[in-house]
C-alpha cells in the first residue's frame, strides 16, 4: 500500500472515491474525506447533460413538438382572418392580420413551453423512471434550472417556426417597432409557463391531471387574454377581469414590440407589466424550488 493511504481505510472511506496527484501514476487511490462534497459549486456537467437530455427529448418528435403547432397556429389565423379581418379592417393601426399575428406567436410559445417542462417529471413517475433524475449528484435548483431551460429552447423554436409560416401569409408584417419587449416579453411568457408546467408535473400522478390543467386552465387563460381582441371593445367588468390574467401583459407586451402600440395603457403600464412578470416569476420559481427540495410527490 501507497504510503499516503489511510491507516484504516474501512473507517476514513467514503462513498465518493477521489483521484490524488498519484493516481495518475497509478500510485495510490483513496476515497475523499467523510462529509466534504466532491462537487463543490454548480454542477455544470450534470446541468448540461440534463439540459441535452429535455432537447434531444423533443427534437426526436419535432414534428410533433416544433412544427405541428406552426400549422396549427397557422390554422387560427387563416380562420380568425377570413371571418373577422376582411373588407381592410384595422386593429390599432394595422391589418387585423398583423394584429392578431404576434399574440398567436406568444401563444403557442407559452403553450409549448408548458407541455414540455409538465411531461419531464410527470413521464418519470409514469414510467418508473423517475430515479433518473432524482439520483444523479443535482440540486433541486440545478433539476429545476435544466428543465426550465429546455421549456424555453423549446418555446422559442416554436416562435421562430410560427414566425416563419405567418411571414408566408399575406397582409401579415412582423417587423418590429421594439425589440427588446419582443424578447422580455417572450421570455417572461415562455418562463412564467415552463414554471407553472414543471409544478403541474410535480402535481400530477397521471396524464389526467396534467390534461385538466391545459384544458381547464392554461387553455382559456391563453383564449380570453386578448389574442384576437382588444379588451377596449369588452364591458368595463370584463376589461378588469382581463387585467388580472397575467396572461393578458405577456401578449400585449408581446404585441407592442411589434407593433408599438398595445390596449395595456400607457407606457408606465407597460414597464410595470414588464416588472411584474419578473416578480411573479421569481415567486413561483421560489415556490417550485421549495417543492423540488421538499421532495414532494417525488420521493414518497
Amino acid at each position: 500500500m501507497a504510503k499516503n493511504a489511510s491507516a484504516n481505510p474501512i473507517n476514513d472511506a467514503a462513498p465518493v472515491a477521489e483521484l490524488t496527484a498519484d493516481d495518475k501514476t497509478g500510485g495510490s487511490f483513496r476515497f475523499a474525506p467523510r462529509g466534504r462534497p466532491v462537487i463543490t459549486g454548480v454542477n455544470r456537467v450534470g446541468l448540461y447533460a440534463l439540459y441535452m437530455k429535455e432537447v434531444r427529448r423533443f427534437l426526436k418528435v419535432q414534428t410533433q413538438t416544433i412544427w405541428a403547432p406552426a400549422f396549427t397556429t397557422l390554422l387560427f389565423l387563416v380562420i380568425f382572418t377570413v371571418a373577422l379581418g376582411r373588407e381592410g379592417r384595422e386593429v390599432l393601426g394595422v391589418p387585423f392580420a398583423s394584429f392578431v399575428a404576434p399574440g398567436l406567436i406568444v401563444m403557442a410559445m407559452m403553450q409549448n413551453a408548458f407541455a414540455n417542462s409538465s411531461f419531464s417529471l410527470l413521464s418519470g413517475k409514469m414510467q418508473g423512471t423517475i430515479i433518473d433524475l432524482l439520483m444523479p449528484p443535482l440540486s433541486p435548483g440545478e433539476l429545476m434550472a435544466g428543465i426550465l431551460a429546455a421549456a424555453v429552447t423549446r418555446a422559442i423554436l416554436v416562435g421562430f417556426t410560427v414566425a416563419l409560416a405567418m411571414a408566408l401569409w399575406p397582409s401579415v408584417s412582423l417587423g418590429m417597432a421594439h425589440p427588446w419587449a419582443v424578447a422580455w416579453f417572450g421570455l417572461m411568457g415562455a418562463l412564467l409557463l415552463a414554471t407553472l408546467g414543471l409544478a403541474t408535473s410535480i402535481w400530477a400522478e397521471k396524464f389526467d391531471h396534467n390534461a385538466a390543467i391545459t384544458n381547464f386552465i392554461i387553455a382559456p387563460l391563453s383564449l380570453l387574454s386578448g389574442t384576437f381582441y382588444v379588451i377596449e371593445n369588452l364591458d368595463p367588468a370584463f376589461q378588469w377581469v382581463s387585467r388580472l390574467n397575467p396572461f393578458f401583459y405577456v401578449i400585449s407586451g408581446f404585441r407592442y414590440g411589434f407593433l408599438g402600440a398595445t390596449d395595456m395603457g400607457s407606457g408606465a403600464t407597460l414597464l410595470a407589466a414588464a416588472g411584474g412578470l419578473l416578480a411573479l416569476n421569481a415567486v413561483l420559481a421560489a415556490a417550485v424550488y421549495a417543492l423540488l427540495r421538499s421532495g414532494w410527490k417525488l420521493k414518497s
